[in-house]
């Protein structure tokens, strides 16, 4: 058996993340980017759906051309 009362404790390690937009050290006011401008760059990817997951699914009959979902057309 070992004596563990003379072992510190293990301690997690942060490795300096680069900038995902620019790859510049990334800062703490804007983690993981180093600026605001890269963090809008990447809100803009998101509101555009620049980031997608392929897959091999046709999309639903429903998306796409004609009206918007929850809309209703009244006639009157």
């Amino acid at each position: 058996m070992t004596d563990r009362s003379n072992t510190p404790p293990l301690r997690a390690v942060r490795i300096a993340a680069k900038c995902p937009i620019c790859e510049k050290p990334g800062t703490v006011q804007f983690r993981p980017f180093c600026s605001k401008r890269c963090a809008n760059v990447d809100l803009g990817r998101w509101l555009k759906e620049g980031y997608r997951v392929a897959t091999d699914e046709a999309p639903a009959e429903d998306e796409g051309e004609g009206a918007e979902p929850g809309s209703t057309r009244q006639t009157g």
